[in-house]
């Protein structure tokens, strides 16, 4: 009985150190083996080395580097070490910097990398974030100090256009002129990547690429134009308006007079057209009432008293003559027995 938990016992401990003695290395990832913090088999330099023999050790590291697939290791003492064998990513936090031409803006940044030595990148950072932190410090580091040295046309532009215009900030009739430059932002962008490579590769990091994602002015240079460009507006707003106005009454000056002009015509108009009709009656009325001489003292009678009523009301004063034409028929009527 004895015999068969042995047996057994040895069996199940033979699976578990199997099982725990396997491990895969994916194809995304790199590995390598540790023991007690240490790499087997691997002698660790001692500082004094020749550049050749740095690479030298360097290409000795490599052969301790897992590929993908499946390996073997000592049970319960060895540890696998993982680290990732695509490009990794690096955004930038947005940094506010000066330019040699006292231009206040803001910038943004990006870089890709990937760990080539991942020995030493155990060694010097432990993990990615740790690694993300040393490239902050790096990349913004050497961003910052080589945006500050040139001029801000050298950070914005980066391809020459013909007819690129000597003077900044001039403007030819209703065309841009743009300002010349000799460096260009592709120049700057290489330069900080060159700059960078050195200083990463001691911490076995590559970097493939870094680029301006975004050159901004500063906040506050950007309020102040804001500023300026609605003041401006506005002056071409009210300009706008106030030619506007202008024309209305322009338009409605000469409508008026078009207006009088019109109404004056019409009255004319108006007026001949009564004053020969006035004729005209009266001429009837004379013909009507000149056929016999009763009816030419009727006519006169008729248009008398229409004077009458035209001429004099309840609140009117007359002082006249007897004798006056104007009361011939007053004079003429009784009053009423």
């Amino acid at each position: 009985m004895k015999h068969k938990i042995a047996i057994i016992v040895l069996v199940v401990l033979t699976t578990i150190g199997l099982f725990t003695s396997m491990y895969v290395v994916p194809e995304g990832e790199q590995a390598f083996i540790t023991r007690f913090g240490d790499i087997p088999g691997l002698k660790e330099p001692d500082g004094n080395q020749t550049e050749l023999q740095k690479e030298q050790f360097r290409e000795e590291r490599k052969r301790f580097i897992k590929k993908s697939g499946l390996h073997f290791k000592v049970p319960f003492t060895d540890k696998v070490r993982r680290f990732e064998k695509r490009i990794l990513e690096w955004d930038g936090r947005p940094s506010e910097v000066t330019t040699k031409d006292k231009r206040f803006i803001a910038i943004d940044t990006y870089a890709r990398w990937r760990i080539s030595e991942p020995i030493v990148f155990f060694r010097k950072l432990k993990d990615e974030n740790y690694a993300l932190s040393r490239l902050d410090d790096i990349l913004n580091s050497a961003t910052l100090n080589t945006v500050s040295r040139y001029n801000l046309v050298e950070v914005v532009r980066s391809k020459k256009r013909p007819g690129d215009s000597i003077d900044s900030n001039q403007t030819d009739g209703s065309e841009l002129q743009l300002q010349e430059f000799n460096i260009g932002r592709k120049t700057i962008s290489d330069s900080i990547l060159t700059e960078s490579k050195v200083k990463v590769r001691d911490y076995g990091i590559e970097l493939l690429d870094f680029q301006f994602k975004r050159v901004n002015l500063g906040s506050q240079v950007k309020a102040d134009i804001f500023k300026r460009m609605i003041a401006e507006r506005k002056k071409f707003a009210a300009a706008f308006r106030s030619r506007g106005k202008g024309d209305a009454d322009e338009i409605e000056g000469k409508m008026q007079r078009e207006l009088d002009t019109i109404n004056s015509e019409a009255t004319r108009q108006e007026q001949e057209i009564k004053g020969k009709a006035d004729a005209d009656a009266a001429r009837i009325y004379t013909e009507a009432y000149a056929q016999s001489p009763e009816s030419k003292e009727f006519y006169k009678f008729i248009k008398t008293m229409e004077t009458y009523k035209t001429t004099l009301s309840q609140r009117d004063l007359l002082i006249l003559s007897t004798k006056s034409e104007f009361f011939n028929f007053l004079k003429e009527i009784k009053p009423a027995p």
